[in-house]
């Protein structure tokens, strides 16, 4: 069986690869666990010289990835080379930060001497999702080889080409080569690796209903999961925001990657005092847009990353304007060949719509009107998912009170957009999955939180 990668910009075929047999899979997983034994011995310092290694071929080799990228999955390549080189700093930060994190921590009790030490598990499968292809899989990997694991990655099939470049910048950067290997198998395969007494956790970043999969499996066979998964992160606008610079960021976030990511603004929940000018703001920022050649750098917006998931997007945007919802901006699909989308705006969604209940994973912004702060929250909340939010205000104060105390979201940002940042934690709540990474306690997740007691 091969497994193909398509240009989502003009549906050409960038790439076949075959997919593997569990012979071949389980040898992999064999050759890992061997290569584990010995990389969990290797100093924190040692295990840091490839790290940087691979931070300096990210930047060096950065138009080249970007390209690939934007072959495989339609990101604009300037998104592309930023996606590279914000790898190349997660690298750097766990090669400066790792052994700190995982530091011996003594604790006082009557023992002569009693301590907490953390210990690598072994090889950790992680699932990855295609939106962010080099991202998303460093930012498990560069944490998860600094504490001492060994890694195989089963990548999304139309991002097989980024997966392999992954594997090949590691390998050049001086991993040992079967520290970290690629899986070429499709999702039905998954629970076949789960099910390898040597694989012992595992990290999927991806949709809800592939992490209850992968969780049950997982479950069932008693091994640790960090689950990144779906958003429809609310936005809330207060009335006394800088609505400029609301709108921007607003946008901004809608459009990120297409508006293909999982903490990308999803809902503007707007009071009522500004939701006229916000509303024609917003159109006039989506409309000047533009969308083409994802290559050419002049463009804002690309191709979204699959025809099927570009006909899943217009079909709950039709469904929502059927149930009512004002169509203000795009909404059609373009006569051409391609996954193309416009930018599209969706005024008087309410309950009951797709725009408001599910996560529309392109760029169509859903606007809500409440009518003051609290109505905000309770909106902001009523989502199954809880991964980011953010409010815009004018009293800061105010801001960081609801951020903090309020909005139901493992990320939230007051006054700008939501991003992931490598200092800082990143995960969700409720259906948006639990665990975390980046920070300390990504690099903890996947540990042994040994105690040792010593008379």
């Amino acid at each position: 069986m091969t497994i193909q990668s398509i240009n989502p910009a003009n549906g050409e075929k960038v790439g076949e690869y075959g997919e593997m047999e569990r012979r071949e899979v389980d040898a992999i997983i064999d050759a890992a666990h061997g290569a584990f034994q010995d990389w969990r011995r290797v100093p924190f310092a040692e295990r840091a010289e490839p790290l940087r290694r691979a931070a300096e071929i990210l930047r060096g080799r950065s138009q080249e990835l970007a390209e690939l990228m934007t072959r495989e999955m339609g990101k604009p390549v300037a998104a592309g080379r930023s996606e590279a080189e914000k790898c190349a700093w997660v690298c750097d930060y766990y090669a400066d930060h790792g052994a700190d994190f995982l530091a011996e921590e003594d604790v006082d009790t009557d023992a002569h001497r009693s301590f907490v030490t953390f210990q690598p598990l072994g090889v950790v499968l992680a699932v990855m999702p295609w939106n962010f292809p080099f991202w998303q899989v460093f930012r498990f990997a560069a944490p998860g080889l600094m504490a001492g694991n060994a890694a195989v990655l089963k990548h999304a099939s139309n991002v097989f080409g980024c997966a392999l470049a992954i594997e090949d910048v590691l390998h050049e950067a001086g991993f040992p080569r079967e520290l970290f290997r690629t899986l070429r198998i499709g999702s039905d395969k998954v629970e076949g690796v789960l099910e390898h007494p040597k694989v012992r956790a595992a990290t999927l970043t991806g949709s809800t209903p592939a992490g209850k999969a992968v969780a049950s499996k997982a479950g069932q066979e008693l091994k640790k999961t960090v689950l990144e998964l779906g958003g429809s992160d609310p936005y809330v606008v207060l009335a006394d925001a800088d609505l400029p610079a609301t709108v921007e960021s607003c946008v901004t976030s809608r459009l990120i990657n297409g508006g293909q990511s999982c903490i990308a603004a999803k809902r503007f929940i707007v009071v009522d005092a500004v939701a006229d000018e916000f509303q024609r703001r917003v159109v006039e920022a989506m409309e000047a847009k533009s969308m083409g050649d994802p290559m050419d750098e002049s463009n804002d917006l690309g191709p979204q990353a699959r025809t099927d998931l570009r006909d899943d997007l217009h079909h709950q945007v039709e469904v929502s304007v059927e149930k009512g919802a004002a169509l203000l901006l795009g909404g059609e699909v373009p006569d051409r060949p391609g996954a193309w989308y416009p930018p599209t705006v969706l005024a008087d969604v309410v309950p009951g719509m797709p725009a408001y209940d599910e996560e529309t994973f392109g760029p169509v912004a859903a606007i809500i009107r409440v009518a003051d702060e609290a109505e905000a929250i309770r909106v902001a909340n009523d989502s199954e998912f809880g991964l980011g939010a953010a409010v815009f205000t004018g009293d800061r104060n105010r801001g960081e009170e609801i951020a903090a105390h309020h909005l139901e979201a493992g990320c939230c940002f007051v006054n700008a957009f939501v991003k992931s940042d490598p200092r800082l934690p990143f995960g969700g709540i409720k259906h948006s999955g639990y665990g975390r990474e980046l920070a300390a306690f990504g690099i903890r997740e996947f540990v042994n939180t040994k105690t040792v007691w010593v008379e």
